[in-house]
């Protein structure tokens, strides 16, 4: 197969969902046309509004501000002719079908002839787009259905026509998933998809059951949140996000094209939210919906009452008890049989979605495996509802279906499908069910998911997971040391045994003793697990040890740390650290110290001690003095303070980046180091670092001396800025104290400025400062409040 070269995207319309896929192709290093109506004095004027909204946005659509650069003003009037260096265009205007006519109208004489056209249409009917385009482009144009937001979404729903070519949708695929971290489920052309075909009747359902058991909204949202394995946005909080307007929209869409579904009778906008779109309150794009904030007050819409009251909703005591439960078919078993109000409404959602995806699992997807992927990566789910009617027993929660629907409690009367009974459930380890082709169907055979050695499973798949996975060579309570043959069993891989992976003396002990090992018998290694990649030192270790007044100790215990961070920095081979999710504090700088960094981009990496009271120990601090100095060394004036700087105020502030591309400016990840859109991707990328570095002839660096440092003068520019700070009441004198003793640490301690000192005594200077400020009252306050809270204190 040919390869599929994007180097160019044209998207259409501007709005919401348009700027943000353009934000996402320009994070990806994709530079974006990006079109919109002319305006009046101003012809780009709608685009330019959208693209400085992009840089107000949180959570940021934008991996770092520079990334808007790349996206270029157009409009439809002037500019189409652009459209001819596109090799994608991706339709993004608003869902009215005749818009979308016209538009495509237009642009069809200027699009390039090996384009792709493509729709991000959230329901209508690719076939019939497709039928107002001229032949030639027929076979090149499907649905590309981004999820809001673009960036953080995972999933992208592609929908083919009758026309479009499979080739050419493999290779969009494969595009979408390497390029941007895409998971990708094909669709029927059947209303809304799957995901929010399945997604808005959920929500139905649950209004429904809200009105029918006279359930208030807030106490639903607390019962279909994470309590369920849901989103925190829940039910009616997720109502209020996507917009009233915009879900009365996508419900009316199921009315008017799915007049014979058995369920046809439910798809309609109850008369509340009717009245509330009426009222111009379509949630949280005006700040009021069926949750508003007055004051700091989260109040909710009380039916009963016609006005808003403060929200409280909590679980009941006795349904919390069920949701407890372990066992899913205990679960279940209990949901049924509760006569509590609440509990009957989780019975009966759960029930009716389960119903529902049965019954329309032929007509919209190829087989269950997508559904349940659509749901967890569109709409947050933890489990995708097969997974769950599966783990809860199948045959079991079939029969109570059944029983259920002849007896009228359903929201449809219509009959399960007979392949329910007889499967034991959707997901073996042959593959899922295809309810269309009556059999099991395997995952797909695209080259691009061979890069994915631990992907995504569904329950019941089979699968070896990740801390199971391969051949031990070592390990211990902290560590484990391992490799896959079946990738490149020359690389090692070291992967963190810790909640939350921190790193205590059990993680330290362990990494020198695998980095020894991978010395002795491997070509490389690679230091991976799932994210979170770390989240630092052990507190509670630390706490104890101040507790008890061991500052011996934990002096040792410092240097130790070090030493396992010097252990990856001058390892005999090569080592590459995998870095995905969280990456703070001892985690930022273990991956500062290895030869190099795949960084997922959904990385947020950052030296946070700060926050604690604390400098950076485990040798950040030495690393950004090392790299001031050789900075130094190639610029005019020969002065490491001008590269201190910006590291100090990363420090002192507790910065953490907002994407892998961020960690670049703030200096934890290099030019050289890849980042990677797809987090299933990252260990494949790291093992061929490594091994690339490996077949190189690695070499370690040497141990830096004679490193001029910024000393005194250094130190007393940056204490001018924090009195000033702390004059004006911006910081405290703790946040003095702890910012002060950075500054010391990044300027190679009290010495005079120029003087040539060499890594170990920079090491001796931070490790000197972190154990002085573990004596102080403030320092242990903040750590404790860390521990009892996890939020910094600020004393």
């Amino acid at each position: 197969m040919e390869h599929f070269i994007v180097k160019q995207v044209a998207v259409l319309g501007a709005g919401v969902m348009g700027a943000q896929i353009a934000a996402h192709c320009a994070n990806a290093n994709v530079p974006v046309v990006l079109f919109d109506l002319a305006g009046k004095d101003d012809p780009d004027a709608v685009v330019r509004k959208a693209v400085e909204g992009l840089k107000k946005l949180e959570p940021s659509p934008l991996a770092t501000q520079d990334k808007a650069a790349y996206i270029d003003m157009a409009n439809y009037d002037r500019d189409l002719e652009q459209l001819t260096g596109c090799d994608l265009v991706i339709e993004a205007i608003a869902e009215k079908m005749e818009w979308k006519e016209d538009l495509y109208r237009r642009i069809a004489p200027f699009v390039a002839p090996h384009a792709i056209v493509a729709s991000n249409t959230s329901g209508l009917s690719i076939n019939h787009l497709a039928s107002v385009l001229p032949e030639a482009l027929r076979t090149r144009f499907c649905g590309i259905h981004f999820f809001n937001p673009p960036r953080y979404m995972h999933l992208v729903e592609v929908i083919p026509t009758a026309r479009s070519d499979g080739t050419l949708l493999d290779k969009l695929e494969s595009w979408l998933v390497t390029r941007l971290g895409k998971g990708v489920v094909r669709c029927r052309d059947t209303p809304n998809f799957v995901a929010n075909r399945v997604g808005v009747f959920s929500l139905l359902a649950v209004m429904h059951h809200t009105e029918r058991l006279g359930l208030g909204f807030d106490e639903v949202d607390a019962l279909t949140g994470p309590a369920i394995g849901r989103a925190k946005s829940a039910s009616y909080r997720t109502a209020d996000v996507v917009g009233l307007d915009t879900l009365a929209h996508v419900i009316e869409t199921l009315q008017d094209s799915l007049s014979n579904d058995p369920w046809h009778g439910h798809y309609a906008a109850p008369a509340w939210l009717q009245g509330l779109i009426a009222k111009g309150a379509l949630g949280q794009k005006t700040k009021c919906g069926v949750f508003r904030k007055q004051d700091k007050e989260i109040q909710v819409l009380d039916l009963q009452a016609r006005d808003y009251r403060a929200s409280k909703g909590e679980i009941a005591e006795e349904v919390a008890a069920i949701l407890k439960i372990k066992d899913p078919a205990g679960k279940f078993a209990a949901l049924r049989a509760s006569n509590h109000p609440q509990g009957q409404f989780l019975w009966a959602i759960f029930r009716d979605v389960f119903h529902y995806c049965a019954y329309h699992l032929a007509d919209i997807v190829d087989n269950a495996r997508d559904l349940d992927f659509a749901m967890r990566w569109g709409f947050g789910w933890t489990q995708g509802p097969f997974e769950t009617w599966q783990a809860a027993g199948w045959q079991a929660i079939a029969a109570a279906v059944k029983a259920d629907i002849e007896a009228g409690r359903a929201m449809s009367a219509a009959p399960l499908p007979a392949w329910v009974f007889q499967v034991d459930g959707v997901h073996t380890a042959e593959g899922s069910w295809s309810a269309a082709e009556k059999t099991t169907q395997g995952r797909s055979t695209l080259p691009v998911y061979r890069r994915q050695l631990f992907p995504e499973r569904v329950l019941g798949e089979k699968f070896v997971p990740a801390d199971q996975a391969g051949e031990t060579l070592y390990e211990n309570e902290g560590v484990r040391l391992w490799r896959l043959p079946a990738a490149d069993a020359g690389i090692a891989i070291l992967s963190f045994r810790t909640r939350m992976h921190t790193i205590g003396r059990e993680v330290i002990v362990g990494l020198r003793e695998a980095v020894a090992f991978a010395e002795r018998r491997c070509d490389g290694l690679v230091l991976w697990h799932e994210a979170p990649f770390a989240v630092g030192a052990n507190l509670k270790e630390v706490a104890a040890a101040v507790d008890a007044g061991r500052f011996e100790e934990l002096d040792r215990h410092v240097g130790e740390f070090q030493q396992a961070s010097l252990a990856l920095k001058y390892a005999r081979v090569p080592v590459v650290a995998a870095v995905s999710g969280m990456a703070l504090g001892g985690g930022c700088e273990f991956l500062m110290h290895c030869a190099r960094r795949v960084v997922a981009l959904e990385s947020y990496i950052g030296l946070v001690e700060a926050g604690v009271g604390l400098i950076p120990a485990g040798g950040g601090c030495k690393e950004f003095a090392l790299r001031a100095a050789g900075l130094a060394a190639k610029s005019a004036n020969n002065q490491p303070f001008d590269f201190i700087q910006p590291a100090f105020q990363t420090i002192a502030m507790a910065t953490v980046s907002g994407s892998g591309l961020h960690a670049r400016e703030l200096g934890f990840v290099d030019a050289a180091d890849p980042v990677v859109f797809n987090v299933h991707e990252l260990l494949h990328v790291a093992l061929g670092q490594a091994r690339a570095l490996a077949e190189a002839g690695w070499q370690p660096p040497l141990p830096a001396r004679k490193v001029p440092v910024a000393g005194r003068s250094g130190i007393a520019t940056l204490e001018m800025m924090l009195l000033n700070m702390r004059e004006g009441g911006m910081i405290s004198a703790h946040d003095y104290a702890v910012a002060r003793a950075a500054a010391v640490a990044l300027c190679g301690g009290e010495v005079e400025g120029g003087s040539l000192v060499d890594e170990a005594w920079l090491l001796t200077v931070e490790r000197k400062l972190f154990v002085e400020l573990l004596k102080n009252d403030k320092t242990r306050q903040r750590i404790a409040h860390m521990l009892e809270t996890g939020k910094p204190l600020r004393n």
